[in-house]
């Protein structure tokens, strides 16, 4: 724990994975926000804006209108999300595509610092990326985020500690997802809960868990 506590300031070059439009708010927005508070610069590649699954009522890119105004509500910049167009569900089709992208990123971002879907993510395409992800970036600093819905365990080996602001932002990051409003993880009382268990883990009000994937300190 104080290694990561202690190691979390010298990430300043953080990519976050994100399957699906919307994974990385939930997994670790609340984190996003804070680091990008205090100086590191954040890219957040989205591989699938789901356009299968939106709602009739909805326009078929409408989670590309909403991931970027989410992640603008969270401070990463434009020119830092970064949007692929796989298929939803279809991931395990292009593996070594995807992979490819990684390596593209790992080459130009060189980050420091990986946010991704847990191993042991059960939707086909988070395994996907977590597997891939892995690959590609075995030698840097990974953490993997939770996703409650989608983990039948989850192992709670590091915590970010969150401020009130940073859940707010967090919150405010996923009202912009008003194609998933009907998701029931969507509701405020469920990501405040999940952020009050884990501050409670670590003695403090609000928290984000990850699981240590590998954990590099310079």
């Amino acid at each position: 724990m104080s290694g990561i506590r202690f190691g979390m300031k010298e990430k300043k070059r953080v990519l976050v994975l994100a399957p699906h439009t919307d994974d990385g708010e939930f997994g670790c927005g609340g984190t996003i926000a804070k680091m990008i508070e205090e100086g590191s610069e954040v890219y957040y590649a989205a591989f699938s804006a789901c356009q299968q699954s939106v709602l009739p009522q909805f326009p078929a890119d409408i989670l590309i209108t909403e991931v970027k105004a989410a992640t603008s509500v969270l401070g990463v910049k434009p020119e830092n999300l970064i949007l692929f167009d796989y298929d939803v569900r279809t991931f395990s089709y292009h593996r070594q595509e995807i992979l490819d992208d990684l390596i593209r990123m790992r080459t130009e971002i060189n980050p420091d610092l990986i946010f991704m879907p847990d191993l042991s993510d059960v939707h086909q395409d988070h395994a996907t990326i977590a597997t891939e992800g892995l690959r590609a970036f075995k030698f840097s600093s990974i953490l993997s985020y939770e996703l409650p819905w989608n983990n039948l365990s989850f192992t709670t080996s590091s915590f970010v500690h969150l401020e009130e602001n940073h859940v707010q932002t967090k919150v405010r990051a996923l009202n912009e997802y008003k194609s998933q409003a009907h998701r029931p993880y969507s509701d405020e009382d469920f990501l405040r809960s999940m952020a009050r268990t884990r501050g409670v883990q670590i003695g403090t009000r609000y928290a984000e868990a990850f699981n240590v994937v590998r954990w590099i300190l310079e």
